[in-house]
């Protein structure tokens, strides 16, 4: 049951055409060629609507009042009936915008539900079976059943006597007149839903309450509906399927392991049926599209979680990535910063489309790294959009039906090598070849066999046969499956509070200000995992997991978190106590178990994260603001720039550059005061006169470190005897 309104409502009762499915139109069509077929002439646009919401009889009265007694108004309509059905079959039943959503809502709120329609059950039944909602109901009760068609109350009595409600505890769903008149006379909670005829005003003003479309009324029936609390990890994603797509601009770790697991979810109810995904990787885009899903795999839970219904598109097909932006209610743009500067005007150019095409609202779920991420890309798409609309009334137009939504991702992700790739697809590509040669073999040998003797198959066994036998080479595809990303098990995206949208989605927190959460997130995980990863890096250590193993390693990341930016941030932000703790005590767990998160992924990019008041820095500044000592900071940033001189990959641009400026003098100072060029701006580096106490302090622990490839200082943050233990445990390692 659920208070709608004030309403106690325990049961839904649904007309069908035109409420349910949008086939009046459809209707008229076959109507209209019908007629042509069997009496040389259309029906009337006045017959045709005035038949609206009657019953097979009432309109035979109708139709043969304006075309004569001799009107073959029975055979016209069975034709029509056989052209809707081919039409439906060829290329299914219209469903209206927001059923599916309404439908499951009702249900798991404990509804009862029922279909009044005024249709032939033959024709009722295929339609709801064609649209997959007839699970939704009870109760089927249609016009050839009925003695009083509509606008006699009848129909909607039956329904809610099968349903054991009375009336007034039915919202009666109609979107005609004498639908209207049928539902409020039976003394239901008429709920009109505009169609083609709006009824007339004296009679529309009868209803208890009426909307413009199914989604205007989804709205209204979430307020008064439980939303969905976080899932577990898992929690099987809702089965029921609704019209909307979402889309995601970026498909690399954090969109394709994480973002479709939030589209997946949904709010709880349903999902959307179809997450169309752009990425430039050639071989994702096919593998994806050939198996037509992949998993995501949390090694920690041991648990595989399959994403279905995706389909990759190709980043340089602007027709499909224009395409993704105007179809789908919420988009995911998970590129870097000079991707999207690259890709804003494609992006605006997907906003105008959908403007054009529908005016609808479209929330752009912005996931990057970077405090204001959502004004950096408003800004840039902004720009684009100036140069493709000079109108800049209609440019402000568009740009207001987008919310452009900053968020902070609270998990780690990575994606699996293109060789681990390539390995998958060869071994399960042999998988399904010997499982596909094993069921056409079983098929041979089905096919040759003699008949048996007895009475022959019905035709319900040669349907049932054809149906196996083509399910099969589906069958051998289903059970396999492709890893894409390893994942951390935290769930939660937090987000910026102003989207409708957002507020439904189960694994979206909102917040008023994200850059709060943003500062606290990058202060106590993206420069810490960073140091961590040049640490483990520089003593041997390939994964962020292996790296935690090591006692030095993991006391340093205790001691940085612990003792510097912890304090720092509860001093900075009292108010967020357990937001911090909660940060620190989930990025120390998952630190433990990531076997799989490479150091050189985690360690790249060191000269961004050495800029002034960027990760390490600004949580140096943060601390000493409050009057908090930072040698484990310091002791950090010193390990960014040995990591580039002697750990990093030759692929590594920004370690490239940081063994250019030390070979200048062989000095760290040359690179912690640098102020050249970065990305086509001045590069923010430390002020040699302003800071040189720091950079006197980061420069004393590269002197040391630098000084032996293993040395005692490399213990640094342990005491001697944790130090000695963790020695032992190397030397059995290496022994094993």
């Amino acid at each position: 049951m659920i208070v709608f309104k004030e309403k106690h409502i325990r049961s839904a009762i649904f007309d069908m055409d035109g409420t349910l499915f949008d086939t009046e139109r459809l209707r008229f069509k076959t109507l209209k060629q019908a007629s042509l077929e069997l009496s040389g002439k259309p029906l009337t646009d006045d017959v045709l609507i005035g038949s609206l919401g009657l019953s097979a009889r009432k309109a035979e009265e109708l139709a043969k009042s304006v075309h004569g007694d001799t009107y073959p108004y029975a055979e016209i309509r069975r034709r029509a009936d056989e052209l809707e059905l081919a039409h439906v079959r060829s290329h299914g039943v219209p469903v209206k915008p927001g059923l599916v959503q309404v439908l499951e809502r009702l249900r798991k709120s404990g509804l009862t539900m029922a279909v009044a329609t005024s249709s032939r059950r033959a024709i009722a039944e295929e339609y709801l079976i064609n649209a997959n909602v007839l699970k939704f109901f009870d109760v089927t009760v249609c016009g050839d059943e009925v003695e009083q068609g509509k606008p006699h109350p009848e129909i909607f009595l039956r329904a809610a006597s099968a349903l054991n409600s009375a009336p007034d505890e039915c919202l009666m769903f109609e979107d005609s007149e004498n639908g209207l008149m049928s539902a409020v006379q039976s003394g239901g909670q008429a709920i009109l839903l505009l169609d083609i005829k709006p009824p007339r005003p004296e009679i529309r003003s009868r209803a208890f309450q009426d909307y413009a479309s199914m989604m205007d009324f989804l709205s209204d029936l979430m307020a008064c509906t439980p939303q969905m609390n976080e899932p577990a990890l898992t929690e099987a994603f809702p089965q029921t399927r609704s019209q909307l797509k979402a889309g995601i601009h970026g498909f690399g770790a954090i969109g394709g392991g994480y973002l479709t697991q939030i589209f997946s979810h949904w709010d709880g109810y349903t999902r959307p049926g179809e997450i169309i995904a752009a990425t430039g990787n050639k071989s994702l885009h096919e593998a994806v599209n050939a198996f037509g899903k992949y998993s995501v795999r949390y090694s920690a839970a041991a648990f595989d979680q399959t994403i279905e219904h995706v389909r990759l598109i190709d980043t340089a097909d602007a027709e499909a990535v224009m395409e993704m932006y105007a179809a789908c209610e919420i988009v995911g743009l998970s590129l870097p910063e000079q991707a999207i500067v690259q890709q804003a005007g494609l992006i605006a150019r997907g906003l105008l489309r959908r403007f054009e095409r529908s005016g609808r609202e479209l929330t752009l779920l912005v996931v990057l790294n970077k405090v204001e991420g959502g004004a950096y890309v408003r800004r840039h798409v902004s720009q684009a959009l100036a140069a493709l609309v000079p109108d800049e009334s209609l440019a402000r137009q568009v740009l207001d039906k987008v919310f452009f939504a900053e968020t902070v991702v609270s998990r780690i992700v990575s994606k699996l090598s293109k060789e681990s790739l390539q390995r998958q697809i060869r071994i399960k590509s042999a998988m399904f070849q010997s499982r596909l040669a094993r069921v056409q073999k079983s098929l041979s040998s089905t096919s040759r066999a003699p008949a048996a003797a007895g009475p022959k198959p019905s035709d319900l066994d040669r349907m049932v046969t054809q149906l196996r036998l083509a399910a099969e080479p589906a069958n051998a595809l289903a059970s396999l499956h492709l890893i894409l990303f390893n994942s951390e098990p935290d769930m939660m995206l937090y987000a910026e509070r102003g989207s409708p949208l957002l507020e439904r989605l189960r694994q979206v927190r909102t917040v008023d200000d994200i850059a709060q959460i943003q500062t606290i997130k990058n202060r106590l995980w993206n420069g810490t995992h960073a140091m961590l990863a040049w640490y483990a890096s520089l003593l041997g250590h390939d994964t962020i997991g292996r790296g935690m193993g090591d006692a030095r390693v993991s006391a340093f990341v205790s001691r940085v978190i612990r003792d510097e930016i912890e304090p720092a941030l509860l001093r900075e932000h009292p108010e967020m106590k357990d937001v911090v703790r909660s940060f620190v005590n989930t990025f120390m767990e998952r630190c433990k178990s990531s076997f799989k998160d490479p150091c050189d992924r985690v360690g790249r990019d060191p000269l961004r994260k050495l800029q002034r008041r960027e990760r390490i820095l600004g949580s140096i500044e943060l601390a000493r603001k409050h009057g908090i000592e930072t040698p484990a900071l310091e002791f950090g940033a010193a390990l960014a720039v040995l990591y580039a001189i002697r750990a990093a990959g030759p692929g590594d641009k920004e370690s490239q550059r940081i063994r250019e400026l030390y070979a200048v003098s062989s000095s760290i100072d040359d690179v912690l005061t640098y102020s050249g060029n970065y990305g086509g701006k001045p590069y923010l580096g430390l002020d040699p006169a302003r800071d040189r106490q720091l950079i006197a302090g980061i420069s004393s622990h590269f002197e040391r470190l630098a000084a032996t490839v293993d040395g005692e200082y490399w213990n640094w943050p342990l005491s001697p005897r944790a130090a000695r233990a963790s020695a032992g445990r190397e030397r059995q390692r290496e022994a094993a």
